[in-house]
């Protein structure tokens, strides 16, 4: 079985849409496969592993969708406020961070929530302690988050608890591991800085004209980010040089925003996908290591405004395999200690027949639900 692509894309009116990726000899194809009035209020995150598709709101709920079903899967409720972020460990767990300042580690085989923590605290009477960004480390054995207490923290996920704390000074609200996980980067701003894992020292700062609005590693050396205007940029981490820039999509009659940067690797040809406000999800295709013009292989026009955006990919069984292998040594771990779920937490799930389906053809009417709560 080959590898299958679809980009999942959130926006302010509460939609969720799903594309498939078709590769083509010169443009590609991005087919509609469904749209979803997925929350209640503007999509926040939304995150993609081999079988679930997570979504994230200012309503306080995440859903989730089964890729192997095409079925809606239920609702996680235990964030009090915005979720912020979500990320996906491999196929095991789903980490989500929100304006309540809680990091939760969910199973995703029983969907309970294994820990909960207070990540970021209150500052203030008036500030509260707002968890902006997380990132999970390749090992699955730690991970990293920022928020509004102007805090770094680093949390060992064998056993829930805080590693290292640094005073950043400032309110970050990006931060993300690189693909060999011994750098990581933090955006404050307009501001990227690059640490070392090691040192934990600052060792590249990059400066952005406008505010930093999403960054994705295409290699260990190699960092795209897009900033609150049209354009994105590729750095090269050794030279510390922007190799590449482009404008991205147009701003014909309104202030334009690149808010979301993902890529994938398509044998190898690697590939940026970016999300802006002015509705387009757009493929680039990104030569890393010729210096020549990026190439557009195709777009799309949601017609919503974009706020978030993941890429989805359903590997062979082969890779499957060994990536459940790899996680079982990991965050796994945490399953093991946990017992039943708090009777405050919220759960909600359920099995909802077609809401994945075909955006040009009318959803089914029939449900059939299992509900679970506690």
């Amino acid at each position: 079985m080959g590898t299958q692509l679809e980009v999942f894309a959130g926006s302010y009116e509460q939609i969720l849409f799903g594309y498939r990726v078709c590769p083509g000899q010169q443009e590609w194809r991005i087919e509609q496969v469904f749209t979803h009035h997925a929350h209640t209020a503007s999509l926040s995150a939304v995150a993609a592993s081999e079988q679930f598709i997570a979504t994230g709101s200012r309503d306080e709920t995440i859903q989730l969708y089964n890729m192997k079903t095409r079925t809606e899967h239920g609702s996680l409720l235990h964030h009090d406020g915005t979720i912020s972020c979500l990320e996906f460990y491999g196929t095991s767990h789903l980490l989500s961070g929100g304006e309540d300042g809680l990091l939760c580690v969910w199973s995703t085989k029983t969907w309970e929530c294994l820990k909960s923590i207070k990540a970021h605290m209150q500052v203030s009477i008036s500030i509260q302690g707002y968890l902006t960004s997380l990132s999970v480390h390749p090992s699955g054995k730690l991970a990293l988050s920022v928020g509004t207490d102007k805090k770094l923290r680093t949390w060992n996920l064998i056993d829930g608890r805080s590693a290292f704390t640094k005073n950043i000074k400032q309110n970050a609200h990006i931060v993300r591991w690189s693909p060999d996980g011994d750098k990581y980067a933090v955006a404050i701003n307009d501001k990227l800085d690059i640490y070392d894992l090691e040192s934990a020292n600052i060792i590249i700062t990059l400066t952005n004209k406008k505010r930093i609005s999403s960054i994705t590693f295409l290699k260990n050396t190699v960092l795209a980010l897009a900033g609150d205007d049209e354009h994105v940029k590729v750095y090269d981490l050794i030279s510390e040089k922007c190799i590449c820039e482009f404008k991205a999509h147009d701003n014909r009659c309104v202030i334009i925003l690149v808010k979301a940067v993902e890529s994938f690797m398509m044998d190898e040809l690697c590939v940026l996908v970016t999300a802006s406000n002015d509705g387009f999800i757009k493929l680039w295709k990104l030569n890393m290591e010729r210096e020549e013009e990026v190439c557009l292989l195709g777009q799309v026009n949601t017609t919503a405004r974009l706020t978030c955006l993941s890429v989805w990919r359903r590997n062979s069984e082969k890779e499957s395999s060994a990536e459940q292998t790899t996680e079982s040594t990991a965050v796994q771990s945490l399953d093991k200690e946990a017992g039943p779920l708090n009777t405050n937490k919220r759960v909600r799930i359920w099995t909802e027949e077609v809401l994945l389906e075909d955006g040009t053809s009318s959803k089914k009417q029939t449900k059939k639900k299992k509900q679970k709560a506690q």
